[in-house]
């Protein structure tokens, strides 16, 4: 393995493998294993978990970590093609990346959506851009349409917390102030096919799914056993599910237009994971969410803060597969 782009480039039993090397290195730390490799970090969209997570798996594999933010410290970087550069931005990526790749033995590169042109966006034009440009090991640390360390690091919570491989698995768009990226929810409603489940993605009007993500969840779910489909209807999805997982995401028959994004989510309030939305449910139902979230406003704090939670120890896998992620890029 020398990079680690997106689930659906790996047969589901190599990422059983990965998932299963991640079980070891938790149980039995190698704190030598990539003792004197270099990971580059560049992160040209804000991070919490993703930067914290990824500095402490290489420290705890006896490696370093170099972080890159653009504008904090270093120049403002320009991502467009034929850009002219007269304004903030001193650096182009195409020096930038394989300066950075130079150093490393690995590189991981976060960098969101556009968010104005969705087939531009779910093609990963700019994604695939930075990728050609790295000769290194390349970890997604979250790009227009995929995020698959969050991805990994769910699949692993299931699997800890016993969540039947065919179980019930509700992905709900939930309410926010403004339209954000579909890389979570696409990473997620493919992720979760891919394990073998019953997958619902629960949404309002307006807010399906594009059809290439769709269509690329069922054809995994078809390879593992599982289903994929999509509802509005609030009770029928939530029925006897194992895991409701909340996502914010935008309009994508809005993408690119704020304004109308805005206008449709203008009396969706109600779309706030609440206790009440667990009332059919299996009695052990899991709550996940990725973070950062916007309490009583995505999800209730008493949900949040509940028993059904587990939106800390999703976060804490985090830092555990992606150590075995780097264990496979830099051993092998």
């Amino acid at each position: 393995m020398n990079r680690f782009l997106d689930l659906g480039d790996f047969p589901r039993e190599q990422v059983k493998d990965l998932l299963g090397l991640a079980a070891r290195l938790q149980q039995t730390p190698q704190p030598q294993a990539l003792a004197g490799k270099v990971l580059g970090l560049l992160f040209l969209n804000p991070s919490l978990r993703t930067l914290a997570s990824f500095q402490s798996a290489m420290m705890r594999l006896g490696g370093t970590a170099v972080v890159i933010t653009p504008g904090q410290g270093t120049w403002q970087m320009e991502t467009r093609s034929g850009a002219i550069m007269n304004g903030a931005a001193a650096e182009h990526v195409r020096e930038a990346v394989p300066v950075l790749a130079s150093y490393c033995d690995a590189i991981g590169i976060r960098m969101f959506a556009e968010g104005r042109n969705l087939a531009a966006d779910l093609a990963e034009t700019g994604f695939r851009m930075m990728a050609d440009l790295c000769d290194k090991p390349l970890v997604n640390m979250e790009s227009a349409m995929g995020h698959p360390c969050q991805a990994l690091a769910d699949w692993h919570t299931m699997d800890e917390l016993r969540v039947p491989e065919r179980g019930k698995f509700v992905l709900s768009w939930a309410n926010h102030p403004r339209a954000l990226p579909l890389a979570v929810p696409s990473s997620t409603v493919h992720m979760a096919a891919m394990r073998g489940m019953d997958v619902v993605v629960l949404r309002p009007e307006g807010f399906a799914l594009p059809e290439p993500i769709m269509e690329k969840a069922r054809q995994a779910a078809k390879a593992s056993g599982g289903s994929v489909r999509e509802t509005d209807n609030r009770a029928e999805a939530l029925d006897g599910a194992h895991v409701i997982y909340a996502k914010e995401w935008g309009s994508p028959q809005h993408y690119g237009d704020d304004e109308a994004d805005k206008r449709l989510r203008e009396y969706l309030s109600d779309w706030c994971v609440k206790e009440s939305w667990f009332r059919a449910a299996d009695p052990g139902c899991h709550f996940m969410h990725c973070l950062p979230v916007r309490r009583n406003v995505a999800v209730a704090d008493e949900v949040l803060d509940g028993p059904r939670s587990v939106v800390i120890r999703e976060a804490f896998n985090r830092m555990v597969v992606q150590m075995a992620v780097l264990y496979r890029l830099l051993r092998g």
